[in-house]
């Protein structure tokens, strides 16, 4: 019987309210009038290895990170953003893939949320 590596899969959240339109959509939707969410962001990261201190990665810097590009959006409006033009939840979770795949290669999951109407779009990568 041969043992498989474990995979560890850490996950960070982090919160923000933003605004946002949808301009293709027909005149007279409810989408396309500006309108605003409080937004939750969980980000996941993965590893076989273990660094030094036994993580798979800093939970103190994702998490610092993560509310860095937070913040990018909070208070906002969505649309004024590059990639979010269209501020779905998928291109919202395309947009953090894009601010933190650089410093975390283990990158694994971008969950997008807006909790009060009980939405959420996950992205595996």
């Amino acid at each position: 019987m041969t043992m498989t590596a474990p995979v560890f899969e850490i996950t960070k959240a982090a919160t923000f309210d933003a605004a946002h339109h949808f301009p293709n959509e027909p005149d007279g939707s409810p989408y396309r009038r500006m309108h605003g969410h409080s937004f939750q962001v969980e980000v996941s990261v993965r590893g076989e290895r273990l660094d030094a201190n036994g993580w798979v990665a800093d939970l103190g810097r994702l998490d610092r990170e993560l509310r860095a590009a937070a913040a990018e959006l909070d208070h906002g409006l969505l649309n004024d953003h590059p990639g979010l033009e269209l501020p779905t939840l998928e291109n919202l979770c395309l947009w953090f893939v894009e601010r933190l795949k650089g410093d975390w290669p283990g990158l694994s999951r971008v969950v997008v949320s807006r909790p009060t109407i009980h939405e959420r779009c996950s992205l595996t990568l």
